[in-house]
């Protein structure tokens, strides 16, 4: 089955959830408006990728475990875009939920979503309970302290954090997870895939801060600049343009010689290298081959 197909059914099914009889409608509302219609999806595309690697013995739970990584992210960019934090008026190129609901409805959607992530994990992979167990001991902890996604957004905070140390809480804690989830919801060890999933999350990180400082605002669907504004690290703007694309190179390349062996890692090699060159927008791309 497309994994597209799988992940936008499995999201459909944990928002309907949300959104059943008794729900207050503007937050079943906004919910929804968090979630649909999203990005590349390129979190929980690479925790099913890695389940197929592995044999995807179990999709019912791989598909839960994909599915909760994305509402998770969802959420992370609903608190995000508030007015205490990033205060940014668009996302995917509509008002954010701040804008569109308004602040307080904003918290509590993106409260709603870290809920029915679980909620959803639960639900798919209660087959399996020892699976269940490391999925979600192993997702928790991409998401609060001290290295999670939550600790990424505490550091902007402080008044000293070092570029790794950032870019590994604040993006790489959640891609990490993708992959080590989608070997444990296929009953993989999980802990050889996780080098793989720091290093695109790096990749990813390095690929958004060239973003934030070479692109509009137009091309990519949210504010630009922002990391200047809010004096927080950018790696484009500590290396340089050049720098920073060939740190993203280097990251990129690292990613695929760290696969794990399994049964499906050639094909899992190519769909890496395929899917880090989304990472930057077509004006910011090498040419393919070049």
């Amino acid at each position: 089955m497309d994994p597209g197909y799988r992940i936008e059914t499995a999201l459909d099914i944990a928002v309907s959830c949300a959104e059943a009889p008794g729900a207050p409608p503007h937050l079943a509302e906004a919910i929804r408006y968090a979630v649909f219609p999203g990005g590349h999806r390129i979190r929980p595309r690479l925790c099913l990728a890695v389940a197929r690697a592995c044999g995807d013995d179990d999709p019912g739970a791989a598909d839960a475990a994909a599915a909760a990584i994305e509402l998770l992210h969802c959420a992370s960019l609903v608190h995000d875009d508030l007015p205490c934090f990033d205060d940014a008026p668009l996302r995917r190129g509509k008002p954010a939920v701040h804008v569109a609901y308004g602040p307080a409805l904003a918290v509590l959607t993106g409260d709603a979503l870290i809920v029915a992530a679980f909620e959803t994990l639960a639900r798919g992979a209660a087959r399996r309970p020892s699976r269940l167990a490391s999925l979600v001991g192993l997702i928790a902890r991409a998401v609060g302290s001290p290295a999670g996604i939550v600790a990424g957004q505490a550091w902007g905070s402080e008044p000293y954090v070092a570029l790794s140390d950032y870019q590994q809480a604040k993006t790489g804690a959640l891609f990490a997870a993708a992959t080590v989830a989608g070997a444990a919801a296929a009953g993989a060890r999980p802990l050889p895939w996780r080098l793989l999933g720091e290093c695109l999350g790096e990749a990813y990180q390095v690929a958004d801060d060239l973003r934030d400082v070479a692109c509009r605002q137009e091309e990519i669907g949210k504010p630009v600049g922002r990391d200047v504004t809010l004096g927080r690290p950018n790696a484009a703007a500590l290396l340089g343009t050049g720098g920073a694309l060939a740190r993203l190179e280097r990251l990129s390349a690292e990613a695929v010689a760290v696969i794990p062996d399994c049964p499906g890692a050639e094909a899992l090699r190519a769909e890496i290298e395929a899917q880090t060159r989304l990472f930057l927008p077509a004006s910011l791309r090498a040419p393919a081959g070049g």
